[in-house]
């Protein structure tokens, strides 16, 4: 018993009335009341969105009031990214729900089941289709600048909101200025929030904020991924996203000669980054970029063997080095991972904005294609400027991506073979 102005509370109710969301979450976090067609929240990293999801769906399926035999569709990057963040994650729907109404979840049939016959189910931006047929009240769609068919998801979806009076869309991502997020700002229908991190600073480790800020206050890249500012392209950047938008498609046809573009990092540690693309190219000659698997904070040991996995992965014809950060010592790391991997040094003898300029024509030219959206590799070739990323870090993924396409599209060495992806 706990004994506050006179009053005798018992704890387990001081308990219960610390985490009734209603007190305990912050004004910003409210789903708006009215008319909305769409919520979209755009919060910092750790900011508390996640949160805000899971509470809304939860009071939804399940709070007072709550309407039985609801359907609800609950849409991430990937299935493993539904499961891990939107219900069994520290805010997730699973975390945050009280015993008694807490859903259970039917894994062979991808979703939540709630006592009173409400169901939500889980899908991944890297299947639209499997949205067709299904029909729903309301969806949650969790980090939507990261989705890899973006827009043929979000399509289908809206195809599938057509039960209930007024069916609605929550979103919470981290802001990225892709075109879908442009275009739901722009919507009369849609209600737009930004959550900062620093707000939600009692629920974050100690020393989270003041080391973020001090690498990152300021910077362009801290302005997006803490204070959940919609940062537009550079103007003076190589790239746009809606010029990279244009040119990202499925990939049907064959693809010739394959290489693995590697850009390798000055220096070990939790923050170096190994920029790692695949690319090859299509029957028309063009170059494809196939896939964006760069690694952080990993050892020698660890980034060589990303790139062998990712040879081996998309049947490479070549791995291409840059050799200037280390000399040889690249490619005996390799080696002494796999040593019959065929490797080509190259080494920059101009700076990385005069290397990127003619990579960045061919985009301009049609003659590049993304098979699909990478968004950490495309976030750097959109904060491009001719003074580096707008943060001060190296751009170690546009310049793997800018030696994979020189490769291929410049230098044309060896033969080529086609294989399907």
């Amino acid at each position: 018993m706990v004994h506050l102005a006179g009053l005798t509370v018992p704890a387990s109710m001081l308990v219960r009335l610390s985490t009734d969301w209603r007190l305990s979450g912050r004004p910003e976090q409210r789903i708006p009341a009215g008319d909305w067609r769409v919520f979209l929240m755009m919060g910092g990293r750790g900011s508390g969105k996640t949160r805000a999801g899971a509470e809304w769906v939860q009071a939804l399926a399940a709070g007072p009031g709550a309407r039985p035999g609801l359907r609800i569709a609950l849409v991430a990057e990937t299935l493993g990214d539904a499961r891990e963040v939107m219900i069994d994650g520290v805010s997730g729907i699973a975390r945050i729900a009280p015993n008694g109404r807490r859903p259970r979840f039917e894994s062979s049939r991808r979703r939540l089941l709630w006592p009173n016959g409400t169901v939500a189910q889980i899908f991944s931006s890297e299947d639209p289709e499997s949205l067709r047929g299904p029909q729903f009240d309301y969806a949650w769609c969790d980090e939507l600048g990261k989705w890899k068919h973006a827009q043929a998801t979000y399509d289908m979806l809206q195809f599938g909101l057509r039960l209930g009076a007024a069916p609605q869309v929550l979103v919470t991502t981290t802001p990225r200025p892709t075109p879908l997020i442009a275009a739901l700002m722009a919507d009369p229908g849609t209600q737009v929030r930004r959550l900062r991190t620093q707000d939600n600073e009692r629920n974050l480790a100690p020393g989270f904020l003041a080391a973020l800020h001090a690498r990152y206050g300021g910077t362009r890249l801290g302005r997006q991924e803490l204070d959940g500012e919609l940062i537009a392209d550079r103007e003076d950047a190589l790239w746009s996203r809606s010029l990279i938008a244009g040119l990202t498609r499925r990939i049907s046809g064959p693809i010739g000669r394959i290489v693995v573009a590697v850009d390798p990092p000055a220096s070990s540690g939790s923050e170096s980054c190994c920029g790692i693309v695949v690319a090859g190219l299509d029957e028309a000659g063009r170059g494809v970029v196939l896939a964006d698997c760069s690694v952080e904070g990993q050892s020698p040991a660890g980034w060589a063997g990303a790139v062998v996995r990712a040879f081996h992965r998309f049947d490479a014809d070549r791995v291409v080095a840059e050799v200037n950060q280390g000399g040889e010592m690249v490619a005996e790391v390799l080696k002494g991972i796999e040593a019959s991997l065929p490797i080509s040094m190259v080494r920059a003898t101009r700076g990385k904005w005069s290397r990127a300029e003619p990579v960045a024509a061919l985009y301009e030219q049609g003659r590049v294609l993304h098979a699909g959206c990478f968004p950490a590799l495309e976030d750097q070739m959109c904060d491009f400027g001719p003074d580096g990323l707008s943060s001060g870090r190296s751009p170690d993924r546009l310049d793997a991506l800018v030696w994979a396409l020189t490769a291929l599209l410049f230098d044309r060495h060896g033969e080529p073979r086609l294989r399907s992806i």
